[in-house]
């Protein structure tokens, strides 16, 4: 089940989750990490969905002794676990970090929750929408009414999962060079504030406000934003330098100091895709708004293979490239449970162990 990558040899033990858990461990085993997961019941799923690929897949009822016993074996073999529970599960369970660490002094022991593992929000329930609602960042999304909600790409993506998978890889580098185990406490309200990084910096400098379409990047500046076309598609332009906006303007006909509602009239006369015709082999910084159904099969996505079929789901390829090492294809979504009595049997329970374990779970 491990790929080949730069993460070979790399094993990694995920307690079932959704969102940001389940996202870093795709980023760890899309890069070669050999992942198990542990399924629980109960859980909302997707068909074949493409976080879950590239695992072995074992379900246990960790209600029970013996299941939280493989758990705690397991442990002892892996260098990382990911886990997105709330915090003091996994210690009820008797599964925390100060027994897991004990029994492995070298274990990367990855927590991602909304608020973080202690602060006066750490209980408390929450979605990605709440989480990125405290960093700051949702107040500066969307038009001047009102925010808009940005899907949960913020919090439990960028500011989760994907900063978790970063952190998991810098401390089993440390664990490497002679370090010990430890915790990492990912909280994705603060993930998503980090994301925001820049716009703190420029808010600072006294180059942003706080309000909405009144700023370079949030679609205040009429040469950076989106358009609605004759055909009701979407382009986005993004020509913030000089010459990017000299290049736009000239293929708009229009003078630089245009405003929004001349280049609305304008770009509204044609056809989204008439548009990209016309802006083609120019640095007008222009692109056509794709749904999901034509961004796989767009040009630039089919030649860098930016996009795989994986059982009839289009799904994001393994990114970023190595010039040494290559991804491969991923495998698709393990039926739950599938893996288990191999991996019950290496962990070396006997055959009427593992059929004890596995009958109830």
């Amino acid at each position: 089940m491990a790929m080949a990558g730069p993460l070979t040899g790399v094993k990694i033990l995920e307690m079932a989750g959704l969102g940001p858990g389940p996202f870093a461990a795709m980023m760890l085993a899309d890069h070669g990490a050999e992942v198990i997961r542990i399924e629980r019941a109960g859980m909302i799923g997707v068909p074949n969905d493409p976080l879950l690929r590239n695992r072995k897949s074992v379900a246990l009822d960790l209600k029970r002794p013996e299941c939280r016993e493989v758990v705690g074996r397991l442990a002892r073999r892996v260098d990382g676990l990911i886990e997105g529970y709330r915090p003091g599960v996994m210690e009820r369970l008797g599964l925390g970090p100060d027994a897991l660490l004990k029994e492995n002094p070298a274990l990367v022991y990855g927590r991602v929750t909304g608020w973080g593992q202690d602060g006066p929000l750490a209980q408390k329930a929450g979605h990605d929408i709440n989480y990125i609602a405290i960093s700051g960042l949702l107040h500066g999304i969307g038009p001047r009414e009102r925010p808009v909600v940005p899907l949960n790409y913020l919090g439990d993506y960028a500011g989760g999962g994907m900063l978790l998978a970063f952190a998991m890889v810098a401390a089993l580098l440390a664990v490497k060079q002679g370090g010990s185990g430890q915790v990492i406490d990912t909280a994705m309200s603060e993930g998503a504030a980090l994301v925001g990084a820049l716009t703190y910096g420029l808010r600072a400098a006294g180059h942003w406000r706080d309000e909405r379409e009144a700023n370079l990047l949030d679609g205040g500046e009429p040469s950076y934003g989106i358009y609605r076309c004759l055909d009701g598609k979407y382009l986005a332009l993004g020509a913030i330098e000089p010459q990017f906006r000299d290049a736009l303007f000239k293929g708009l006909a229009l003078q630089p100091s245009a405003d929004r509602a001349a280049i609305e009239t304008v770009i509204a006369s044609r056809a989204r895709d008439d548009w990209v015709a016309h802006f083609a082999g120019t640095d007008a910084c222009v692109a056509p708004v794709l749904d999901m159904g034509e961004a796989p099969v767009h040009p630039h996505n089919i030649a860098r293979r930016s996009f795989i079929d994986l059982d009839g789901v289009f799904q994001p390829a393994p990114a970023p490239r190595y010039s040494k090492t290559r991804l491969e294809r991923p495998d698709p979504p393990r039926a739950a449970g599938r893996d288990g009595r191999e991996v019950l049997v290496d962990l070396g329970y006997s055959e009427a162990e593992v059929a004890q374990i596995l009958k109830a779970s």
